[in-house]
């Protein structure tokens, strides 16, 4: 799904990393690990086309994202990806219905008919009746549930995660695995970058980012 080709990314004269090598397959559950500063983010952001790298390419399915226009970048935002953040990246004064809604990919279903979707993704991470409820109003494990159920109601083929258990206690971080789990089990590959041991522990595969270099840990 995913080939990452002798990548490297510079900061003015600091390089981050470099000739980072991988493959990310669809169904896979893949962290990043390593320590603070040694580019995880950094690296999630070049694969959802947030950042440039320095050199190298990243293909999906044979084309290289890098190379992509505005146009070309939009729809594979659109089409293709599904976010999760640590800060949630919801709309705070809106309803937790309103913020599943905007979800929607254009063409793909009217409101009226991504009802029947929205309530099973509510259902599915303990939300059940809960889509009059303003966001601003819940707490953060709850917040991070509706994140959860918008990717779920987007249907996503790439998850990229960036740090999602960092705030959340230990039911909500178990929570938010098993759905990253189900979504992966569905053929989503589903990239996290993270300190968190539980969160390494239960993915297929680990790659550490250490000294400039990434290492199949």
């Amino acid at each position: 799904m995913i080939d990452v080709e002798k990548l490297s990314k510079k900061f003015g004269t600091r390089t981050l990393w470099t000739d980072v090598d991988l493959t990310i397959d669809r169904g896979q559950m893949v962290a990043l690990v390593g320590p603070s500063g040694s580019g995880k983010s950094t690296l999630l952001n070049c694969l959802g086309l947030l950042d440039r790298p320095t050199s190298g390419a990243i293909r999906y399915d044979g084309r290289d994202i890098t190379r992509f226009g505005r146009r070309e970048t939009r729809m594979f935002r659109r089409d293709v990806l599904g976010y999760l953040f640590q800060n949630y990246a919801l709309i705070d004064n809106a309803t937790v219905r309103d913020n599943l809604e905007v979800a929607l990919r254009p063409g793909r279903a009217t409101r009226n008919q991504a009802r029947p979707r929205i309530v099973q993704a509510l259902e599915r991470v303990g939300l059940a009746g809960r889509d009059e409820d303003t966001v601003h109003h819940l707490s953060g494990g709850e917040q991070q549930r509706v994140a959860l159920a918008r990717l779920m109601v987007r249907q996503p083929s790439l998850v990229l995660a960036d740090e999602p258990t960092a705030a959340l206690d230990r039911a909500n971080t178990e929570m938010v695995l098993e759905s990253l789990r189900e979504m992966s089990r569905s053929g989503c590959a589903v990239v996290i970058a993270t300190h968190d041991d539980t969160v390494r522990d239960v993915c297929d595969t680990v790659f550490a980012l250490e000294e400039l270099s990434l290492s199949r840990a």
